[in-house]
């Protein structure tokens, strides 16, 4: 009977040791800038890092500038989809957002067919800031679990 609640106890604890999640961030930017002059990507990294690596901790008495290499934090194996601007010379373009729309839907089916979960959607904008500014992205991440 020992041997029967050692075993149980044995598969419960390897369990819950296969069940730590992992996440991974894929990214797209879409240009809002007019005259579609911007460039609109999927951005998916290919490579992990740990943020421990490049993190530094500022006290009272220690407030080191974090000296972390730019070199080293940036991510070299990337793949890149490329998505279409918003705008173009005549202005809006709907058949462009329908295109990134389809895309986008591509890239999140292929992600839980390959056993992720979409967990998470957040976005943001940096909208163009008046007369002659000329910037701005529609920016969204992508977050999925599995």
């Amino acid at each position: 009977m020992k041997k029967i609640i050692l075993a149980a106890v044995a598969m419960l604890a390897a369990t819950f040791t296969m069940s730590a999640q992992q996440y991974h961030v894929v990214t797209s930017v879409e240009s809002i800038v007019p005259n579609g002059l911007g460039r609109s990507r999927i951005i998916n990294a290919l490579e992990d890092k740990d943020y421990k690596e490049f993190t530094s901790v500022q006290t009272e008495d220690d407030n080191t500038r974090n000296k972390s290499s730019r070199s080293e934090i940036r991510v070299k194996n990337f793949e890149e989809t490329k998505l279409l601007n918003f705008y173009n010379i005549g202005g809006i373009r709907f058949q462009n957002i329908a295109a990134n729309d389809a895309l986008i839907t591509s890239m999140i089916n292929d992600m839980v067919s390959n056993g992720w979960e979409l967990a998470f959607v957040v976005s943001g904008v940096e909208s163009e800031g008046g007369k002659g500014d000329g910037q701005g992205i529609f920016i969204t991440r992508y977050i999925f679990k599995k």
